[in-house]
């Protein structure tokens, strides 16, 4: 390429290397959709918040792959700043194409116990920081001029709610919503959005870190099990391919069959009798 010619790569006709910007990659969801799009040959951007040892392995998982990684914290209960880490991953790695709002936080509080503080900071890591980070890559996927996709990871309960969670419910619901309005106002540009609802899944945030999901017993989820995080990022993985290129403004549910048992029953049951009418 020609050091004077300032046109994107894909108009000199120039090999383009895709990259993604996962946040929250440190573990879990994240760390395995990270690994799963350096498999499908992106580079890849990872935030952390806490856990940098963490974010660390994820991003030697991705250089094993012999795809680019690099790293910055976000914390998301300091907006609007938290979102320049966007920009910052996707001048390092020299673009973006795909952006996976992973990173997130809940409680379990009654909702007649819960104190302003404790809402504020769940609805702006769930619900604001995916829309600024959003932003920020969109400006920059429509810069570059050839589309690109978002994947937000809202929750089953971004469907239905449950009781002790109501921050979180809000947050989620609020996230696929506006996933549907992102849809909409940047499909001129060619920038698909999608929301990954998952259930019950294996990861550090419901306790069960790096257990074998096949061991675990879960009666009242049809599979009768909780879902491994790699079943999350293959799905995560689709919507941000080109095989999904006719896919946008729709909330995949990534569940085990949970939300056919009701709001509150799918992981809660003790027994299989359900099964029988």
């Amino acid at each position: 390429m020609n050091p004077s010619d300032t046109s994107p790569p894909e108009a000199t006709g120039e090999a383009v290397t895709r990259v993604a910007v996962v946040t929250g990659a440190d573990s879990g969801i994240g760390r395995a959709t990270a690994v799963r799009l350096a498999a499908h040959g992106m580079d890849i951007g990872i935030t952390w918040h806490r856990d940098l040892a963490g974010a660390e392995g994820t991003a030697a998982e991705v250089r094993e792959l012999g795809r680019r990684a690099e790293l910055e914290q976000m914390d998301l209960t300091r907006l609007p700043d938290a979102a320049e880490a966007v920009d910052r991953l996707a001048d390092r790695l020299g673009r973006i194409d795909v952006l996976v709002n992973n990173a997130g936080t809940g409680t379990m509080t009654p909702f007649l116990d819960l104190d302003h503080a404790t809402v504020q900071q769940v609805i702006d890591v769930d619900l604001v920081g995916p829309f600024l980070c959003t932003q920020r890559a969109a400006r920059r996927m429509i810069r570059q001029g050839s589309g690109g996709a978002v994947v937000n990871v809202t929750s089953v309960h971004e469907h239905q709610p449950r009781v002790g969670a109501a921050p979180y419910c809000a947050a989620k619901g609020g996230l696929g919503l506006l996933t549907q309005v992102m849809a909409l106002e940047l499909a001129e540009h060619g920038i698909r959005a999608n929301a990954v609802a998952p259930g019950e899944i294996a990861t550090p945030m419901t306790g069960q870190e790096d257990t074998d999901v096949r061991t675990e017993r879960r009666p009242g989820v049809p599979l009768g099990r909780p879902g491994d995080a790699r079943e999350v990022a293959a799905v995560i993985a689709f919507l941000a391919s080109d095989d999904a290129s006719y896919v946008t403004g729709a909330s995949w549910v990534v569940d085990g069959g949970m939300l056919r048992m009701g709001p509150q029953a799918g992981s809660h049951l003790e027994n299989d009798s359900w099964r029988r009418p």
